[in-house]
């Protein structure tokens, strides 16, 4: 069962946990990662495909569809996994940060997010919609839009008691072990960063995501105590119409086993203006 979150936060809805597993199985996630994400479009009823396209991931949205974000646990222990939508936590209302409240993942666990926490029973949906019927527009905050970003946190391990051999031997310290994995984090952080800043110019989103009808979606708080304070993992998928994915090259163009005819500015042999 997927349960929410940090000490200030909360969630992880019975409801959505039942809804996941009635909508279809997740896939597995690639090696390495900590959790899968998908897009599920709930008013086409199917997983968007994901396009990837110069170290970015796309989906393509339609326009009025409801949709949701579903979170699949790889690990063996504990997540917490951050939500944005457009730069807005999902969760809070805030503009997103990492530091921020999220749901909270058993190993092997996951949680369906279905729209903007409005508090512990209730969500309003998410839906494709134009730039300025976002709800980042309409809380004057439009510069995110078109994004959504899953910020992944390990629970931090209570340790136990140490025994020593009898040559006195005793494992690293807490501390060394602490900054090492927050130095493993800056470096992930600082590679992420220079990815993004390598990436070419976005055209204007031609997508957000509002502010919809809302919804019973049940969840508890939980505590939960990060092993680092930055996130073990980000990962972030971008959505745009399909006609804009197609013209930025994301979604390959049909290819034809022909080559199409170009017009001739001169088709006919006449040599002089004929009667009509």
């Amino acid at each position: 069962m997927c349960n929410p979150i940090t000490r200030r936060s909360l969630l992880a809805a019975a409801t959505a946990t039942v809804l996941a597993s009635a909508i279809a199985p997740l896939a597995v996630a690639r090696t390495g990662t900590l959790a899968n994400v998908d897009i599920y479009d709930r008013g086409a009823g199917e997983v968007l495909t994901e396009y990837r396209h110069r170290g970015q991931r796309y989906v393509a949205g339609e326009p009025g569809n409801e949709y949701a974000i579903r979170i699949r646990n790889c690990s063996d222990r504990r997540l917490l996994a951050v939500v944005s939508v457009d730069g807005i936590n999902a969760v809070t209302g805030e503009t997103a940060s990492p530091a921020q409240s999220g749901y909270v993942l058993e190993p092997g666990g996951y949680v369906t997010v279905q729209g903007w926490r409005k508090d512990l029973g209730r969500t309003a949906a998410f839906y494709f919609a134009d730039p300025g019927d976002s709800y980042a527009a309409r809380t004057d905050r439009p510069n995110d839009l078109g994004v959504i970003g899953v910020a992944l946190f390990r629970e931090r391990h209570v340790e136990q008691p140490a025994w020593l051999s009898r040559d006195r031997q005793t494992a690293a310290p807490a501390s060394e072990q602490r900054a090492e994995a927050d130095a493993a984090g800056a470096a992930k952080a600082r590679r992420a960063t220079e990815a993004t800043a390598s990436a070419p110019a976005m055209p204007q989103p031609s997508l957000g995501t509002g502010h919809g009808r809302g919804e019973y979606s049940p969840v508890q708080q939980v505590e939960f105590e990060r092993a680092s304070a930055r996130p073990d993992q980000v990962i972030a998928i971008r959505y745009e119409r399909r006609e804009t994915l197609l013209a930025m090259g994301v979604i390959p163009q049909p290819r034809y086993g022909f080559s199409p005819r170009r017009p001739d500015p001169f088709p006919g042999a006449a040599s002089f203006v004929p009667d009509p």
